[in-house]
């Protein structure tokens, strides 16, 4: 071969190291599709509530659990049904799932600053989008037991957070620098859809009706506006918090990271 043909193919055999270590089937890409619309649902629906309807954040927050444990663990058969993942993925999982609750409690969202989302956001870039959706699911849910954080919060945390690993498994494929920048960018606006989605998920019950709370008489849009205008005076610096610590702990610790859950995942062999 020459040396104009290795030149050549050089780029394209570095390029197919940053594919997802696990393959995802088509029945997996479905079980992914159907958590992402029982995830919008989850958090949609007070837009359409009907006035006198008697939900609560007390009362759903058992419902979106009993709904989104059975599609973490149904993502988990239909991977290892499919063998996308076996005992070794199972282990790492754990594993990876044991670091986060252990990270988690050293951000503790002050002011924001969360530590836990960059794990996530590694791992799923690393190995896939249905990975990455169970690990941030089992991270949160390990570390809200380990930190006694539990509460009508938690299902909510647990959808955003497995979005947050999905998507990381989606991003186009990328190098070097630019798959950094790349995650970079896609850490800080993670910070900020986590912190909104969060904010959604209790404005309705928590600031009550009248002036920029939840009024399920004005309409969805209407509402909508209303959300709005308090995340963006109240919420923001929260989410900037998160959004910041997010682009620094990718940039930092992002390229020996990905190089340690690669070499990892090629000696696994993985799919």
């Amino acid at each position: 071969m020459t040396a104009t043909a290795l030149t050549r193919n050089r780029p394209q055999t570095a390029l197919a190291g940053f594919t997802s270590a696990m393959p995802i089937s088509r029945w997996s890409k479905m079980m992914l599709a159907i958590a992402a619309v029982m995830g919008i649902l989850a958090f949609a629906w007070p837009l359409f509530l009907r006035p006198g309807a008697t939900l609560t954040a007390s009362t759903l927050s058992p419902i979106v659990l009993a709904a989104l444990l059975p599609m973490v663990l149904g993502v988990v058969v239909v991977q290892m049904t499919q063998h996308e993942l076996d005992v070794k993925g199972l282990a790492l999982l754990g594993v990876l799932t044991a670091m986060g609750a252990v990270i988690r409690p050293l951000g503790a969202g002050t002011a924001g600053f969360e530590t836990v989302f960059f794990l996530v956001i590694i791992a799923g870039r690393v190995f896939g989008p249905g990975f990455g959706f169970v690990l941030g699911n089992t991270t949160l849910f390990a570390s809200a037991l380990v930190v006694g954080a539990v509460g009508p919060w938690l299902p909510h945390q647990m959808l955003a957070t497995g979005f947050t690993g999905l998507v990381a498994g989606l991003l186009p494929r990328l190098g070097g620098r630019a798959e950094i920048v790349l995650l970079a960018c896609y850490g800080a606006v993670a910070g900020f859809v986590f912190g909104i989605l969060m904010d959604f998920s209790f404005w309705p019950f928590a600031v009550g009706t009248g002036g920029q709370g939840f009024d399920p008489v004005v309409g969805p849009l209407e509402n909508l506006r209303r959300f709005l205008v308090m995340e963006l005076v109240t919420g923001m610096g929260w989410n900037a918090g998160r959004a910041i610590t997010n682009v620094v702990l990718i940039t930092v610790l992002g390229p020996p990271v990905l190089r340690v859950l690669r070499r990892a995942a090629r000696r696994a062999r993985f799919g």
